[in-house]
């Protein structure tokens, strides 16, 4: 949460955006973001890893919080009982940086193609 200065900056005054007003100063409230990893198949486990030996520092070192990460309890619908990782973040910023920088590239070089997964960062929705 950070504090803008109301005679500096215009924002509308809306909680439906997130900007509260308190003491004669703005507050804005940054949403969280969720980084959901859902994998369809494992192909190479040596690569994954690799991959993730790499992966855990590189997110935590970026603000990333694992909340729940293995094998699903109970698939529905066109869920596959693959493995899924659930991942927090303090901000939609955060998680972005987090996957476009560079110790989280490394951990892409060396899962290499060792598992088909798809990646999902979406913010809160409050």
């Amino acid at each position: 949460m950070f504090f803008l200065d109301p005679d500096l900056v215009s924002i509308p005054q809306n909680p439906e955006f997130g900007f509260l007003t308190t003491a004669g100063k703005t507050e804005c409230k940054m949403r969280k973001a969720y980084w959901i990893s859902t994998y369809q198949k494992v192909i190479d486990n040596t690569k994954l890893a690799a991959y993730a030996a790499l992966a855990g520092p590189a997110i935590s070192a970026g603000g990333g919080r694992f909340l729940a990460r293995g094998t699903p309890a109970k698939v529905y619908e066109a869920g596959v009982l693959e493995r899924t990782v659930l991942i927090e973040f303090d901000s939609l910023d955060a998680a972005i940086s987090t996957h476009d920088g560079a110790a989280y590239g490394a951990a892409l070089d060396a899962l290499d193609g060792g598992a088909i997964r798809e990646i999902r960062i979406v913010e809160a929705a409050e």
